[in-house]
Parts: structure tokens; C-alpha cells; sequence
């Protein structure tokens, strides 16, 4: 089973990189997770100025901290988030 994971990854000025430098960070992550198999998979990830916060679903966490040195992207802190909410839970 997955479990949902947020990584924090301290990248300096990332936030002011070029699409084509966007593009070959999301192609190395993508080459190493066809290289693991399905016990990663990268959701989503949000680009601030000298951070990323990544969204994975995996098994552990050492499946993000091998998929980090495949990739060469650096790994900060790694929190599992096993519940999310949203503006749409006040209705339950």
C-alpha cells in the first residue's frame, strides 16, 4: 500500500529557474521513477523561490530517498500526510 508523502527539497533559486531547467528536473525525476517501478509516483510539486514541496505517493521512505539519489534532486524533510482536506470537507 501507498502512502502519501510531502518533501521539502531546498533547491537555491529555484523558484526563478527557466521552464527548460523545470522540464529537465521533471525529466530526471521521471527517469528514475520508470527505473523503480510502482512503488513511487510523483503527484505533484509546488516551486517557491529556494524550495519545492513535492507530493509522492510510495511504500517508504526510502523509496524517496533512493529515488532522490537516481534523480540527483536533493531531499530535505520528508513528512507523511496520510489525510487531506479541503474547502469541500466543512460539508461532510
Amino acid at each position: 500500500m501507498l502512502k502519501r508523502f510531502v518533501i521539502e527539497r531546498d533547491i537555491a533559486g529555484i523558484g526563478e529557474f527557466s521552464l527548460t531547467e523545470l522540464c529537465a528536473a521533471s525529466r530526471a525525476s521521471n527517469k528514475a521513477l520508470a527505473d523503480m517501478g510502482p512503488k513511487i509516483q510523483w503527484q505533484h510539486s509546488y516551486v517557491a523561490a529556494d524550495k519545492t514541496f513535492c507530493v509522492y505517493l510510495a511504500e517508504n521512505e526510502d523509496e524517496i530517498r533512493r529515488h532522490s539519489e537516481l534523480s540527483g534532486i536533493p531531499v530535505g524533510k520528508i513528512t507523511e500526510a496520510p489525510q487531506i482536506i479541503d474547502p469541500l470537507t466543512a460539508n461532510n
